[in-house]
């Protein structure tokens, strides 16, 4: 948080499209430097709280604890700067706590989902807490557990605490040392932060944007200083460099990292990342021909066709969810493949969300090999990567249990959200406006209101919107998109949404982007007895 102060001062927040601020950003600044002060109380009460103590290792159960909880208090005090400077979710609008949390969370788990209306007043969100934002998604993209194991170090638990913290089964072979591979992780994803930053410089931004839209890209957040997104830049050539390190971004970083050494040819001898490839170009291709088909806007001339449908669809996939053009007015089968993807998410090992490529690939493995044994039951064959026999007995299991959960927890999640969030959300009136509607017009002397008018009125906007969004708030809060269709489409956010979605949309978040038993472990009782 304190990193994050220099940036309320106007020669430190110069933007590239807006007029530099005026003066020192006084309640910016107070925002940062409370929560600075109550994250350094709380700190030191857990410190103190902590040298009481003298364990044994930790273990898998405590590396769950941990990971866990330190997301869960990272929500908590991540959402203080937003909450204590008076941020405004829109004019004369503050933040609420749960707000807050919704926008620590999104930055921290690398969703890019906003609830903030107006990005570029201010007098609503300061400069200093807009460089927070951002500087929150940089923290998130390799994982504060990560980051834990690279500084301090955790013996026997580091390894327990990276596999507990990135999601996704890992098919390379882990270093020697789980502190050495963060560190290494690390180094590469400040270098690749430090190159873009420059390469956006270089293009056009200023280096407060540049650094902001930097950390989202690497991060595969999606945060954007302006209301349009890289949008507002109107620049092909920013695009394309955006192209291009969200793919290196959706990459497995220990394939990166080896593919220094061994050369490009190690990245086309993985069959996951064959397979992210193959996916972004199959599904662009397929999304420009439907698109200049329907003559949908953004697909007039072929070369706009591509850089749109290539662009949007390297950003759902990777689950950074920047956005260059309204994906929500495309055709039904741009929006619904779009839908799909958020689904699939980047490799296993790299800063992006969702279910991950790799256990697509399992998961057809497993099936195709189960339905060989219905008509040929005897038969032995392992389950192979890469050439490369899987010797994990219980992989085919684990992959179908998490199949399971993530449907579940998106079903019942679905279900909550259409039957408890109000009409209004959609722009229908609810039925206390529509009994103040009707008294007026009869004081006024008008006729009551007919019934076929008011069936109009209270279910205009919610009937098959409110599923269809529904679904697509849900898939994009738990695959850590960020934007979704409808009500939180490209050109939307969720701010219209009720507190008690926002609560949920937080959980989900976390969900997607920790490995979810991690999570789900801490609400049952049996987790915290002793044994």
């Amino acid at each position: 948080m304190s990193f994050c102060l220099p940036f309320a001062f106007p020669a430190f927040a110069k933007r590239t499209h807006l007029p530099a601020a005026e003066a020192f950003e006084i309640d910016g600044a107070k925002g940062l430097l409370l929560g600075t002060a109550v994250s350094m109380i709380v700190g030191g009460g857990l410190l103190v709280i902590g040298r009481r103590h003298r364990g044994g290792p930790l273990y898998q159960k405590e590396a769950m604890a941990i990971v866990g909880l330190s997301w869960v208090l990272a929500t908590v005090l991540g959402a203080l700067p937003y909450y204590l400077s008076g941020t405004e979710i829109a004019p004369d609008r503050p933040i609420t706590f749960i707000e807050a949390m919704f926008e620590s969370q999104s930055g921290f788990s690398t969703t890019g989902a906003t609830v903030i209306t107006d990005l570029e007043t201010p007098a609503s969100v300061p400069h200093c807490i807009l460089f927070w934002r951002s500087w929150t998604h940089f923290l998130g993209g390799l994982g504060i557990v990560v980051l834990f194991v690279a500084i301090l170090g955790q013996g026997s638990a580091g390894k327990a605490m990276m596999r507990a913290e990135m999601p996704g089964p890992t098919k390379e072979g882990s270093m020697p040392r789980m502190q050495h591979t963060a560190l290494v992780f690390a180094a590469i994803y400040i270098a690749l932060n430090a190159i873009l930053t420059v390469i956006y410089a270089i293009e056009g931004m200023s280096v407060f944007d540049a650094l902001c839209h930097a950390f989202g890209t690497m991060a595969t957040g999606g945060f954007s200083t302006y209301n349009r997104s890289l949008g507002r830049f109107e620049s092909a050539t920013i695009e394309y460099t955006t192209i291009v390190f969200m793919v290196l971004a959706g990459t497995n970083f220990t394939l990166l990292y080896l593919s220094i050494f061994d050369g490009p040819r190690r990245l086309l001898r993985d069959i996951e990342f064959r397979t992210f490839v193959g996916i972004i170009a199959s599904v662009s291709l397929a999304i420009v021909f439907f698109g200049m088909r329907a003559g949908d806007v953004g697909f007039g001339t072929y070369s706009e066709s591509v850089r749109n449908g290539l662009f949007q669809v390297v950003s759902i996939i990777t689950t950074t969810g920047y956005g260059t053009a309204d994906f929500d007015q495309w055709n039904n089968f741009g929006r619904g493949i779009l839908l799909l993807l958020m689904f699939v998410g980047g490799c296993a090992g790299s800063t992006g969300g969702g279910m991950k490529v790799i256990r697509h690939v399992l998961f057809y493995k497993i099936l195709r090999l189960e339905i060989e044994r219905a008509h040929r039951p005897r038969v032995v064959r392992p389950i192979r990567v890469g050439g490369t026999p899987v010797d994990d007995p219980h992989l085919a299991h684990g992959i179908v249990v998490y199949f399971s959960m993530i449907l579940a927890i998106f079903v019942f999640s679905w279900l909550f959200l259409i039957t408890f969030e109000p009409r209004g959300t959609w722009g229908a009136v609810s039925a206390a406006e529509l009994a103040e509607t009707e008294a007026e017009s009869i004081e006024n002397g008008e006729p009551p209101l007919s019934k076929s008018k008011v069936a109009s009125l209270m279910n205009e906007g919610t009937l098959d919107e409110k599923l269809l969004d529904s679904a697509s708030a849900v898939a994009a809060t738990l695959n850590n998109i960020g934007p979704g269709l409808g009500v939180v489409g490209a050109t939307q956010n969720y701010a219209g949404f009720s507190q008690q979605a926002k609560f949920l949309f937080v959980w989900l978040m976390m969900l997607g982007r920790v490995e979810v038993f991690s999570v789900l472990v801490l609400i049952f009782p049996s987790f915290w007895r002793r044994i």
